[in-house]
């Protein structure tokens, strides 16, 4: 059907004209079905909004201004919003406030945040007892976390030349830490 007809349609429809709307159902119902089905994906669901949106056209088919643009985007248009209204709808409703003062707060409390600090203090004393450039391969790997192709290049070695340096500094690292 060409769009000047589906215009003529949409326009008798607004003059509640009931073979006019029929006819729109007709030819535009299975484009608008898939609209709803595409953005619900659900079909029951897609089913029922589908009978929402002819609703719609019915009641605001007068607000179709005829226009170059394709009558078939407004009908879309329609079906497209309607959709995502209800996706919208079936969110959960928003929790009341003091239900957020049974929330655990991930931040660590005092004593691990000591007990972390400490950590962090013992491995950056135990970095400066390897070799300058591991040590800044080790901090390059797992602090930064570039690649060992990356460091391997800017340290200038053979990649497997820089995995052996990390895996070493890594066992040093541990002999450090358990003393």
């Amino acid at each position: 059907m060409a769009p000047e007809d589906i215009s003529k349609l949409i326009v008798r429809t607004s003059m509640r004209d009931r073979a006019a709307f029929d006819s729109l159902y007709r030819q535009t119902s299975a484009k608008l079905f898939g609209v709803c089905l595409r953005v619900l994906g659900n079909r029951t669901d897609a089913e029922e909004a589908l009978q929402d949106v002819y609703v719609k056209i019915w009641t605001k088919a007068d607000r179709f201004a005829v226009s170059e643009l394709s009558p078939i985007s407004w009908l879309v248009a329609i079906a497209r919003n309607h959709a995502i209204d209800r996706i919208r709808q079936r969110r959960p409703a928003a929790l009341d406030i003091d239900a957020a003062l049974d929330i655990a707060d991930p931040a660590p409390d005092p004593e691990r945040a000591a007990a972390s600090g400490e950590d962090g203090g013992r491995i950056h004393r135990c970095l400066e007892e390897l070799d300058a450039a591991r040590a800044e391969a080790v901090r390059g790997a797992y602090l930064r976390g570039e690649s060992y192709a990356e460091l391997a290049a800017r340290h200038e070695v053979p990649l497997n030349t820089m995995r052996t340096w990390l895996r070493r500094s890594l066992l040093k690292l541990r002999e450090c830490l358990e003393r």
